[in-house]
């Protein structure tokens, strides 16, 4: 089927200790590059569209927007893969290593979600979904034989790892934004962090139909109007019945494959069992208490770094330019990112920031860059941050300006 209205556009002191300083900016610039983008693609469930393009009423971009808005789908399960390609270098499995020597947490459980979903910045991953409700949810990562589950049951939010049968255990209160979801684990709460970047900086339209785990939906294109941007565009395969986003596709603007490719390949509305919420640690698990109330130490659902973090380590953050290539800047109060050179011992850490690091000058002095096929982040050599979905040009250029 031939898309819809093709311009239906939518503008809806340690401060005297310079290792302290370096662990800090440490601290911040992986996790952007590599947990902050994982933690916004997490939420993403896999792809593969059926054959063939159903023949749907007529919509408009406004009227698909405001039918994903009214959708309620309280209860549902499925099985979803998500591929993700952000261009990262192989780690080789280092992932949980470098954040653990970014941020001087070791130590910790390999069952915490704030660190075990890492995995899913890079490659293909499987996933079974279940909710029942702003109370229940539980999703599980099935790899190698092995399985991990976060799950949620009222008061308590559990993340079990069955390779080392660790166990996590947290308690968040009942109702509240941290019980609605451990991580973002639906496409609909990704589709929804991507409306908000809808204004006038946007081309928002109705891009035909499509089949999605055997359900008609209708595909919803957002592109960015402006240059400079590593977005190319965003593809919601929205159902027609429900309005709850099935799929979710971001391509980059320098072509090839897509940054993330997410969608449910099989997917249901009836109420899963009241057992699949239920969980008990296995005998001989070892268990590790959280903080209460601390949501297991998950990431926002937008992607973004705890507040907590920024309000205790960060010297502030300002928001540079407009749109789809807005930057992000902060202050780390640190001296910049050291090279494997500078850091005797630094081990896995180094050897990444020399392969993933590519050194600048601007206005604002030197600085190296950290890249993926999405996310930039410039940290310069006196510990300002700047951070965003634009290419390395248009952030050399704003953290110029920034001055």
């Amino acid at each position: 089927m031939a898309p819809y209205a093709s311009d239906d556009s939518t503008n809806a002191g340690e401060a005297d200790d310079p290792r302290v300083g370096r662990r800090k900016a440490l601290r911040y610039v992986v996790p952007v590059t590599v947990a902050g983008v994982a933690a916004a693609t997490i939420g993403l469930v896999p792809a593969l569209a059926d054959s063939g393009d159903p023949d749907l009423p007529k919509i408009s971009a406004q009227q698909l927007i405001e039918k994903i808005a009214a959708s309620d789908v309280q209860q549902l399960s499925g099985t979803v893969k998500i591929s993700t390609d952000l261009g990262l270098p192989d780690l080789g499995g280092l992932e949980s290593g470098l954040l653990s020597e970014a941020t001087g947490e070791t130590g910790g459980s390999s069952a915490d979600p704030s660190a075990k979903l890492t995995e899913l910045a890079s490659g293909t991953h499987t996933l079974r979904v279940a909710a029942d409700g702003p109370d229940k949810q539980k999703l599980s990562l099935l790899e190698n034989a092995a399985e991990y589950s976060v799950i949620h049951n009222g008061k308590d939010l559990w993340g079990y790892d069955s390779a080392s049968d660790e166990v996590y255990h947290s308690t968040v209160e009942e109702g509240s934004k941290d019980a609605e979801a451990p991580v973002p684990a639906t496409p609909k709460e990704l589709t929804e962090e991507a409306l908000k970047a809808v204004d006038d900086t946007t081309s928002v339209t109705v891009d035909g139909t499509v089949r999605v785990a055997g359900r008609d939906a209708y595909k919803l294109l957002v592109k960015p109007k402006q240059s400079g941007s590593t977005v190319g565009a965003i593809s919601v395969a929205v159902d027609a019945s429900t309005g709850l986003p099935l799929k979710f596709t971001l391509t980059p603007a320098s072509g090839g494959a897509a940054v993330v490719d997410a969608g449910f390949t099989q997917v249901s509305f009836a109420k899963p069992a009241a057992s699949t919420f239920d969980f008990t640690p296995p005998q001989g698990a070892k268990v590790t208490e959280g903080d209460a109330g601390d949501g297991a130490g998950a990431p926002e659902h937008s992607g973004k770094l705890p507040e907590e973090d920024f309000g205790r380590d960060l010297a502030g953050l300002d928001v540079l330019g407009e749109g789809w290539t807005s930057v992000a800047t902060f202050d780390t109060g640190g001296e910049g990112v050291p090279s494997s050179g500078d850091i005797p011992d630094a081990g896995a850490l180094g050897g990444f920031l020399d392969s993933f690091g590519d050194k600048v000058t601007g206005k604002f002095g030197s600085g190296t860059v950290f890249s993926t096929r999405l996310i930039n982040a410039l940290v310069t050599d006196d510990g300002k941050v700047y951070v965003g979905a634009v290419t390395k040009d248009a952030l050399v250029k704003a953290a110029g300006s920034g001055q």
